[in-house]
């Protein structure tokens, strides 16, 4: 394997471990984290050009998968928000379903309307959204 087909996991250890096993298990442990589903996405480094991969939280609206930027509420973006910013292309793992999709930042209108359902799913997103004053972004995924 060469280096550009090599992904780097997020280096939290407790995201890593979450990563391992759902890649281990081709998505059939690991799909459902504290009660809320999660995807992997593989994002280029904007920087290094390197394969990134994380898990997190998501949602769909008809056949398009959306997850939050919200890092937490920190008060600067996501690593892997600020990837696919760069380069739209990813890579999404849904349970053991692999695909390439185009990452886009929700507009004002589609996030007024994706964030309550997103909030739904994992509650603590209207909290990490109080704590920053960042406009945490909505990300819609579309399959390609």
């Amino acid at each position: 394997m060469n280096q550009e087909d090599k992904i780097f996991d997020n280096p939290t250890e407790w995201v890593a471990k979450h990563i391992n096993r759902y890649v281990r298990s081709d998505g059939s442990s690991g799909h459902e984290w504290n009660g809320a589903p999660t995807l992997l996405i593989t994002t280029r480094g904007r920087r290094s050009g390197k394969r990134r991969r994380t898990a997190l939280i998501y949602g769909k609206d008809g056949d398009r998968y959306v997850i939050v930027a919200s890092k937490g509420g920190a008060e600067k973006h996501p690593a892997w928000y600020l990837n696919l910013a760069d380069d739209a292309a990813v890579e999404v793992q849904v349970e053991g379903d692999k695909f390439e999709a185009m990452a886009s930042t929700a507009n004002p209108e589609d996030k007024a309307r994706l964030w309550p359902m997103m909030n739904s799913i994992w509650p603590p997103y209207d909290e990490y959204q109080e704590k920053t004053d960042r406009d945490i972004p909505v990300v819609v995924l579309e399959r390609t």
